[in-house]
C-alpha cells in the first residue's frame, strides 16, 4: 500500500495490492477524479484527464477556458448549481436560503492507521501499520465551510474506504440537505448495474441490468436498510462473470435510510454516489459543529464478481466484525420459535434442550414470549420482566437447567420496540416515534421507541443489561420487526425534526456499543424479521445476522447466494426447520435442509422431541460433520459455482487459506429426465496439488478438478443435494 502526492502534477495516487486510485487538483483547486482500476506504477496525468469544449449548455466557470466546465469535469465530491448539472454529493443551505457552494482545495494530510468515525461503525485497524489514510481538506471561503474527504487503504485488503465530515467554521448556521459519503465519476457508460433486492422472507436476490441514459437508483426510506434493498451496488463490465471482467463494488457501512445511484449523463459518463438518503433528511450545522457521514467500502476487481466478494468477506470478517467471536467458530444451536411459538413452559424447553444435547447441539435459544404477558404479539414489548406464569422460577432457573445439560443458554429480545399494551407505554407514551395530532400507526401491534432520545437509550441499556446480569446468558438474538412511520421526536425543535431518523441510528449504535462491550462473552446475533437490517453497520456490533425468516431450503439457495456477494459466511445464521415449511409449505428432505444450512452458522429451529429415531441419527451425523467443517466454512474462502438465479442448480464451495482442504455443496431443485452426464468445475484449488475426494478412490489433481470437473452423481427426485469433502495428499 502507498499514498503519494506528486507536487509537479498536483496528483494524489493511492495504491493497494492490485488497485490504483488517482486524483488531481485542477484549475483553482477543484479535485478531479482521474482513475480507479487495475494497479499502475505511476500516473501520467496528461493522459488520464482529457477535456474538450462542449456546447453552451455546459457553462464555463472560467470564461477564458471554454473546455472547462464542472458539468464535464470528473469530480471527487461535486456540488450542484455551480455549472455542474449532474447529481450532487452534497447540498448546503445558507441562512439566506440559497444552496450554491464552491469547495476548493485547502490542504492534505497522510497519516498512518485509520481513525475511527465518531458515533458510527467503521472498518478498523489493530495497529497503525495496517493502513494509511489520506485526508483532503476542501474549503468554501464565502461561508467558512470545511469538508474533509477521507480515503483509507489497507495493507492486506484490496479496498478503498471513503467518508466525509462537514465542519462549520463560520458564524452563521448552515443546513445540510444532502451529505452523501462518496461520489466517483467514470469516463464511460457501458456498465451493468448489480444490486440485491427483495422483500420480507425473500431478501437479497441478485438483480443485474444494463445501465442506460438517466439515473438508476436504489434506496430505503424505511428507517432501516431494509428487506427491499441492501446498501450495496456494483458496476460491472459487460463481460463480467464470477471469474472474469471488471467489477466496482460499493458497500455502505450504515443501517438506516440510504441512497445508492448511478447516473449516465449526456456525454455517456457515469457518476456513482452513495450515502444517507437525502429524502426526509436535513441537519442543522451550527457554528463550530461537525457532521460525520458514514463510510463506503469500495472494492475493485479485475477478476470478476467472485474476487470482489472474497475481498469484502475477508475485510468484513476480520476488520469490521469485532470481539471475542470474530475469530472463534460459532456454536450449533436450536431455537424454539417454530417448535413452540408463544406456547411453552420450562419443562417443554428443557425437553427440547435435552434431545438437542443427545444430538450434539451446543446452545439452546429461547425466542419470543418469555417476558411480560407475552402470549401473542400484541402486548408487552418494552416490559423486559420474566413472565412467571410460563417460567415461575425465572430465567436463572431455566438457564441453569439448560446449563446442567452441558448446553449454553440464549435469549431473544426486541429492545427497540414498545407495545401500546405495555407498562412502559402507559408510563411513557411520548417515548415512541410520533408526530403531534397524527395517528400512531402500528405494525405487528407495536410502535418504535424514539432512540434519538438519551433517556430512551438509557432505559434500553438498563433493561437489557439487567436481564443479562440475571442469568447465565451466552447468546442474544436482537430482533427488530417493523419500520418507521410518523418519524418525529417530541424532544427535537422544529428545525431539527428531519434529523430524527439519523439521530435514531446514532442512538441505536450507542446502545449496541454499550451493551455489547459490557457483555463481551455474549454472542449477539442481529435480526429484523430475518434479514431486514443485514448491513455492515450492524455487523460492527453483532458478528452474525439471522439471514431470513424464510427457512425453506429451496428459497434459502437464492437468499444465501445473494447475501454472499458482500457478506461472509461467518455472518449468516442458517437453520434447519420443520416440514411442511412454515413459510412456503414445501417438503424438502432433511438432507437438503441440512446441506443448505451448513453453509453458514448452523442450527435447528423445530421441535427436536418429535424426530424419529432415523431422523435423530441423521441429525447427529449432520452436526458431527459440521463441527469438523465449521472452521473451514466460517473462515475459508467462498467460491460460487452455479447460480440459482440462472438455472435449476446451485453450487458453492469453501476452500482453506492454504488450499489443502475444501467442502463443496451441490443442489438440484427439480428432477429432470434423461439429462446429460454433468460435471461441476471447482475453483480456488491449487492446480499443482493432488487431492483425495472423500468417497472416491484415487487422487485428483487440482487442475483436473477445476478444468475438467467433478462428476455429479445421478440424483433422483426433486430437492436433492450432494456434498464432497476434499483434502490434499
Amino acid at each position: 500500500m502507498n499514498i503519494t502526492f506528486e507536487e509537479s502534477t498536483k496528483t494524489f495516487h493511492l495504491q493497494t495490492g492490485d488497485t490504483s486510485y488517482i486524483m488531481q487538483l485542477y484549475k483553482d483547486g477543484y479535485l478531479a477524479h482521474l482513475y480507479w482500476g487495475r494497479r499502475i506504477r505511476k500516473s501520467i496525468s496528461s493522459e488520464l484527464l482529457a477535456l474538450k469544449t462542449r456546447g453552451s449548455f455546459s457553462a464555463n466557470p472560467d470564461n477564458e477556458d471554454d473546455s472547462f466546465s464542472l458539468d464535464t469535469l470528473p469530480q471527487e465530491f461535486p456540488a450542484y448549481g455551480n455549472t455542474d448539472f449532474r447529481v450532487p454529493a452534497y447540498e448546503v443551505q445558507l441562512e439566506n436560503g440559497t444552496t450554491i457552494t464552491d469547495l476548493k482545495f485547502d490542504s492534505y494530510n497522510i497519516l498512518k492507521g485509520k481513525p475511527a468515525l465518531k458515533g458510527l461503525p467503521s472498518t478498523y485497524v489493530e495497529n497503525d501499520d495496517e493502513a494509511l489514510t489520506l485526508e483532503i481538506v476542501m474549503f468554501d471561503s464565502l461561508i467558512d465551510l470545511k469538508v474533509v474527504l477521507s480515503y483509507s487503504i489497507f495493507d492486506n485488503h484490496d479496498a478503498i474506504i471513503r467518508s466525509v465530515r462537514f465542519i462549520n467554521e463560520g458564524h452563521t448556521n448552515l443546513k445540510l440537505l444532502r451529505a452523501l459519503s462518496m461520489s466517483v465519476d467514470f469516463n464511460k457508460g457501458e456498465y451493468d448495474f448489480m444490486h440485491l433486492s427483495g422483500s420480507w422472507a425473500r431478501e437479497r436476490h441478485v438483480e443485474r441490468i444494463a445501465l442506460s441514459s438517466g439515473n438508476k437508483s436504489i434506496e430505503s426510506r424505511r428507517g432501516a436498510s431494509g428487506h427491499q434493498q441492501n446498501p450495496f451496488i456494483a458496476l460491472l463490465s459487460k463481460d463480467a462473470t464470477e471469474e472474469h471482467g471488471e467489477v466496482y463494488g460499493f458497500s455502505l457501512v450504515y443501517s438506516g435510510n440510504f441512497l445508492a445511484q448511478a447516473e449516465i449523463d449526456q456525454y455517456n459518463t457515469t457518476r456513482v454516489s452513495m450515502g444517507i438518503n437525502p429524502f426526509g433528511f436535513s441537519w442543522l450545522l451550527e457554528p463550530g459543529q461537525t457532521f460525520q457521514a458514514p463510510e463506503v467500502v469500495m472494492v475493485y476487481s479485475c477478476e470478476g464478481i467472485g474476487k470482489m466478494s472474497r475481498t469484502y468477506h475477508k475485510l468484513y470478517r476480520t476488520r469490521l466484525c469485532r470481539g471475542k467471536f470474530r475469530d472463534t467458530v460459532r456454536p450449533v444451536l436450536v431455537n424454539n420459535w417454530e417448535a413452540t411459538y408463544f406456547d411453552f413452559n420450562a419443562d417443554k424447553i428443557e425437553d427440547i434442550a435435552r434431545v438437542g444435547k443427545e444430538l450434539g447441539i451446543e446452545l439452546f435459544v429461547l425466542d419470543d414470549g418469555w417476558f411480560g404477558k407475552r402470549d401473542n404479539d400484541k402486548t408487552s414489548l418494552g416490559d423486559w420482566v420474566v413472565d412467571k406464569n410460563k417460567l415461575p422460577k425465572g430465567l436463572r432457573d431455566l438457564a441453569s437447567r439448560v446449563n446442567k445439560l452441558d448446553l449454553q443458554f440464549g435469549l431473544w429480545f426486541e429492545p427497540e420496540m414498545v407495545s401500546p399494551d405495555s407498562d412502559l407505554y402507559r408510563l411513557h407514551p411520548d417515548w415512541c416515534l410520533h408526530v403531534p395530532n397524527r395517528t400512531r400507526s402500528q405494525a405487528r401491534t407495536q410502535l418504535v421507541l424514539d432512540l434519538s432520545r438519551t433517556d430512551v437509550c438509557d432505559y434500553i441499556i438498563e433493561a437489557v443489561s439487567s436481564v443479562l446480569k440475571s442469568a447465565p446468558i451466552s447468546y442474544v438474538k436482537w430482533d427488530m420487526n417493523r419500520n418507521m412511520t410518523e418519524i418525529g421526536s417530541s424532544l427535537l425543535p422544529a428545525e431539527r425534526q428531519l434529523e430524527t431518523a439519523h439521530r435514531y441510528m446514532l442512538g441505536l449504535y450507542s446502545v449496541m456499543e454499550s451493551i455489547t462491550t459490557s457483555f463481551p462473552n455474549v454472542l449477539f446475533e442481529s435480526c429484523s424479521g430475518g434479514g431486514g437490517r443485514y448491513d455492515p453497520g450492524i455487523l460492527f456490533y453483532m458478528p452474525q445476522t439471522w439471514t431470513s425468516d424464510d427457512t425453506d431450503a429451496v428459497e434459502r439457495l437464492k437468499i444465501q447466494y445473494g447475501t454472499s456477494l458482500v457478506y461472509p459466511t461467518s455472518t449468516m445464521g442458517c437453520h434447519v426447520s420443520d416440514i411442511p415449511n412454515h413459510q412456503v409449505g414445501r417438503n424438502t428432505s432433511l438432507k437438503m435442509r441440512g446441506d443448505v444450512a451448513m453453509s453458514g452458522n448452523f442450527g435447528y429451529e423445530l421441535d427436536l422431541t418429535k424426530f424419529s429415531a432415523e431422523d435423530k441419527e441423521q441429525v447427529k451425523l449432520q452436526i458431527s460433520l459440521y463441527k469438523e467443517l465449521r472452521e473451514l466454512i466460517q473462515h475459508g474462502d467462498m467460491y460460487r459455482l452455479l447460480s440459482p438465479f440462472i438455472g435449476n442448480e446451485t453450487a458453492w464451495m469453501f476452500v482453506s487459506g492454504d488450499k489443502t482442504e475444501a467442502f463443496i455443496s451441490y443442489f438440484k431443485v427439480l428432477a429432470a429426465v434423461n439429462g446429460p452426464v454433468e460435471k461441476l468445475n471447482l475453483r480456488g484449488l491449487d492446480p499443482d496439488m493432488d487431492y483425495n475426494v472423500e468417497g472416491k478412490d484415487g487422487f485428483y489433481g487440482g487442475d483436473e478438478l477445476m478444468y475438467s470437473g467433478l462428476n455429479i452423481p445421478e440424483l433422483n427426485g426433486d430437492y436433492c443435494s450432494v456434498t464432497w469433502r476434499i483434502k490434499s495428499v
